[in-house]
């Protein structure tokens, strides 16, 4: 008994000891696991897009490039950020048509407290995949604008009195309220509000109540959106509006996709350089004084040619003014009429119409300026200091070259047959009746009725052909 004891321990012994670098083994795959299974479970980041002020062109690409890139960097879900007046309808359609397109969940946040996603923004926020909004917030307010100088949509609503005046029932998809003035605006209207309740159909929102912000205008709050279908949820800010989506599953593209937005890192797109340059350009403001840089520029150039600065610049500035009209809704007989005031400003230094050319071209040019944005969208009018401004200065020149013209007709004539009358020569070669004479550098032929003397100042009196009549001065006018 006491032999066979130590022999068992021994073999114990030996077991454990091979069976080492197998538990060694399997501590350090432990380990591995546990290092990496973070960086497996890490979850996709989230895209923030902010967008503050009216739709426009710029606010259109930026979000347009923002989820194709948020696309492209694996993002899980794209936060557009938003407080807009409204913006213009082109503008607008680019930018559901890319939420529409996107392979990426797209969250429309109406935020930070106190902003609106008025007229264009309360449509970007039925076509998102997910609609929140901050407290203290609103949308509504969807009935378009007039556009092309029509008439408004719709004339003002009047309160319903009790019993009398209680609204008839309608049916579905029929206009509330007053009839619209004109079959162009019935048109836009009835667009719009089929528009609407298709994208409130395809997520799943209220159809009626976005019909009636486009027919009656109408607006809500952040709550009572909430309370009505119209969006998802409320949410203090970005950080609180992930954390109730984590976990949420959303359709996307036909694929159902569960967001993991609790811990996942944000990455905020900031507008690039070109986003700004086109935001700059197309502004209705810029627009009109690169349109008046660029004439005046190429009309510097074509009467000083040679300079070249003024013909670049004003090239430059006119082809920026073109591109940046042809993106906004531009009335063309207002561009119409501002090229033909400034065309008739610059004529009036090259005819002279004593200011007559001048002041039809400031009115023309007032004229057109006004009515040169073609739409009421917040943002994108024209200022009428910014028009009176540039009618000003034009006038100043327009005065200018009047006055320069005016003295310059008082002026003695210097050139041509005029300009050699009275002229002072200097006798240099003298015959009896015929000599030369130097005159503004140029020798010429003389013929005098008195004899003339080297050296001698002599006055012209006429021209036959190449000689010139001459007379001498006077002792007592020399100085003349």
């Amino acid at each position: 008994m006491s032999t066979a004891s130590p022999d068992r321990a021994n073999r114990t012994e030996k077991a454990i000891i091979r069976s080492r670098p197998a538990l060694f083994l399997l501590y350090l795959l432990l380990v591995l696991a546990w290092v990496h299974a973070p960086a497996r479970a890490a979850p996709a980041p989230v895209a923030l897009l902010t967008v503050s002020g009216a739709i426009g062109p710029a606010s259109a690409d930026y979000i347009s490039r923002g989820i194709a890139r948020a696309e492209r960097e694996g993002a899980q879900l794209v936060v557009l950020q938003m407080d807009t007046p409204g913006g213009l309808d082109l503008s607008m359609r680019t930018i559901i048509k890319a939420i529409l397109a996107a392979q990426v969940p797209v969250a429309t946040f109406v935020g930070p407290q106190g902003a609106r996603a008025a007229s264009a923004g309360t449509y970007i926020l039925y076509a998102s995949h997910v609609a929140a909004m901050a407290p203290g917030t609103n949308l509504g307010a969807a009935t378009p604008v007039a556009v092309g100088g029509g008439e408004q949509p719709e004339r003002p609503q009047r309160e319903p009195q009790p019993e009398k005046d209680a609204p008839a029932p309608r049916t579905k998809g029929e206009p509330a309220g007053e009839p619209t003035t004109s079959p162009s605006t019935r048109k836009q209207v009835n667009d719009a509000a089929a528009y609407i309740r298709g994208l409130a159909q395809m997520r799943g929102r209220n159809m009626e109540w976005a019909e009636r912000a486009v027919r009656e205008a109408v607006s809500l709050s952040a709550e009572e959106a909430v309370k009505q279908n119209v969006v998802d949820l409320v949410a203090r800010d970005v950080n609180d509006l992930l954390s109730q989506l984590d976990g949420r599953t959303i359709n996307v593209a036909g694929q159902d996709r569960t967001l993991e937005t609790a811990n996942a890192q944000v990455d905020s797109y900031e507008p690039d350089w070109r986003v700004r340059f086109l935001g700059v350009i197309t502004d209705p403001s810029i627009a009109l004084l690169l349109m008046t840089i660029g004439m005046y520029g190429l009309i510097l150039e074509f009467s000083n040619p040679g300079v070249g600065v003024p013909g670049v610049l004003g090239a430059i500035s006119l082809l920026l003014a073109l591109y940046a009209l042809q993106l906004l809704p531009v009335n063309y007989a207002g561009v119409a009429l501002i090229l033909l005031g400034l065309g008739f400003m610059i004529a009036e230094a090259f005819v002279p119409s004593f200011g007559i050319l001048g002041l039809g071209g400031i009115a023309a040019f007032v004229t057109g300026a006004v009515i040169l944005i073609d739409t009421e969208v917040p943002g994108y009018g024209i200022p009428l200091a910014l028009i009176l401004t540039i009618a000003i200065f034009c006038a100043l020149l327009v005065i200018l070259t009047v006055t320069v013209m005016l003295k310059t007709r008082r002026r003695p004539t210097v050139t041509g047959q005029g300009g050699l009358i009275g002229s002072i020569a200097e006798v240099i070669d003298p015959t009896p009746d015929h000599g030369w004479v130097t005159l503004h550098g140029e020798t010429w032929r003389a013929h005098s009725e008195a004899p003339l003397r080297r050296e001698q100042k002599v006055r012209v009196t006429g021209r036959d052909g190449l000689v010139l009549e001459v007379a001498p001065i006077d002792q007592d006018k020399k100085g003349e």
